[in-house]
């Protein structure tokens, strides 16, 4: 039984092997970091040649100097990675290395390298237990151990090809775009040094599921110095971009105090007045927080990812009022950005002021026809149905926000509810209809299980 459990063990393992669920992890949502990740990933989606419409990178907090796929064309970068990138170019070396996985199918590819594992352990089991029937006990348990040595063995080496052809599918896309893989050689040998700092052996790659860092430094770097792109330089903006998010990121998940050591007072840079306002809003001194949003506004009055950082400050420390003015810019200025109008429409509905929420109604209801995926934006249009007395709608925007945060039992009530007070035939009342639906279907499914 003993060796039938840890053969089962081995399945698990081989499972989660597979992908990091992004979900268990929280979400980083921000406007300017995401307009970014757009933009530099957009010529190495190109190049790997998937839809720009469907394909995107996003922001994840975790520490951990990492990257993933996990199903679907999204690339989920690791806070902890983004900060530990020296530069941009080493940033989008890990994109390409990831679409590269996207790209080769590797997540369905995976099940592949799980079903032949799965069929060694259920060899050597059937073995090992014929064995053991025939008074071979010892010989049995020794088939048992060696077969799920092998599956697991067989299923790191399969897992370890996968990286290898997503690193030369990353440098395929890097040289199409014509960006150099310096970066990518550099990132890797972050994670050599990082491998030297955990004491592991450099001499062999087996029992991994990626290859050793040294071995793809090897291989990489006979690919990327003929390269054409070997010597491109990144655009100036665009590493200007990079260094200032890097600090608003570090900033905003960094103790305060961490903060303030690596981007000290006598820095008076953007990414460090960038940096030391989050960190002064998270340890909660408004004050100087405010300081260093205005000194950020006093070098790039129109920059509207400052005037958000000003509204914002204002905002979440009881100014709302205050915090309408560069707020309504900072939404002009990006085209009407759903995250920010989103906060303009919070700061809109906290002055309590009935004057002004016509406007966040208007706000809301078109930030949410541009990013419907967002539960804050369907509670505060929530939040201004209600106050208006239009308590159906109120309850179609919290079935929305329920459903995009997976209660289904509440989203099924709220569309209920709205379905009883919104006309039949009417577009809200078939969202509703179709909220409903979903959620009856997810909780049947729940049930069977």
């Amino acid at each position: 039984m003993a060796a039938l459990r840890r053969a089962l063990t081995l399945l698990v393992l081989a499972a989660a092997l597979l992908a990091r669920p992004a979900m268990a992890q929280q979400i980083l949502r921000d406007a300017e970091t995401e307009a970014f990740l757009n933009d530099i990933s957009a010529p190495l989606i190109k190049a790997a040649g998937l839809d720009p419409r469907n394909a995107q990178v996003l922001l994840i907090n975790d520490p951990e100097i990492n990257a993933f796929v996990a199903g679907g064309q999204i690339v989920w970068i690791h806070s902890g990675l983004f900060i530990a990138a020296d530069n941009l170019n080493q940033m989008q070396g890990v994109i390409a290395h990831e679409l590269g996985h996207i790209e080769g199918g590797h997540i369905i590819r995976s099940s592949e390298g799980i079903k032949t594992a799965t069929g060694i352990t259920l060899v050597s089991l059937l073995l090992g237990a014929a064995a053991m029937a025939a008074g071979g006990g010892e010989a049995g348990m020794g088939i048992m151990a060696a077969g799920q040595q092998a599956a697991m063995g067989k299923f790191l080496a399969f897992s370890r090809t996968q990286e290898s052809s997503a690193d030369l599918a990353g440098a395929r896309y890097l040289s199409k775009a014509g960006i150099s893989g310096k970066g990518s050689l550099e990132f890797f040998k972050k994670l050599q040094n990082q491998e030297y700092r955990l004491a592991i052996p450099q001499d062999d790659s087996y029992g991994r599921t990626h290859p050793l860092s040294g071995e793809r430094i090897a291989v990489l770097r006979d690919v990327y110095e003929p390269d054409p792109a070997w010597n491109a330089k990144t655009p100036p903006e665009l590493e200007e971009r990079f260094q200032r998010i890097k600090a608003k990121l570090f900033g905003f998940v960094s103790d305060p105090q961490q903060t303030m050591r690596t981007y000290p007072d006598s820095d008076r840079s953007i990414p460090a007045h960038y940096a030391r306002a989050y960190a002064w809003h998270k340890a909660a001194y408004p004050d100087k927080a405010t300081a260093e949003a205005q000194a950020l506004l006093q070098m790039k009055p129109h920059d509207p990812y400052f005037l958000e950082l000003d509204g914002q400050i204002l905002l979440e420390n009881g100014r709302p009022a205050e915090a309408i003015a560069p707020l309504r810019e900072a939404v002009r200025l990006t085209n009407n950005q759903p995250l920010i109008a989103v906060l303009l429409g919070h700061a809109l509905i906290a002055t309590e002021d009935s004057a002004h929420f016509a406007e966040a109604e208007q706000v809301l209801r078109a930030a949410v026809a541009k990013d419907r995926n967002n539960p804050f934006a369907w509670y505060q249009l929530g939040v201004v149905y209600e106050r208006r007395g239009d308590q159906a709608r109120a309850a179609l925007a919290t079935a929305e926000r329920y459903s995009l945060q997976g209660q289904q039992e509440l989203a099924l009530r709220s569309a209920e509810a709205a379905m009883a007070g919104i006309p039949e035939g009417t577009s809200d009342y078939l969202r509703a209809q179709d909220i409903a639906m979903a959620a009856r279907g997810m909780l049947s499914k729940k049930k069977k299980r």
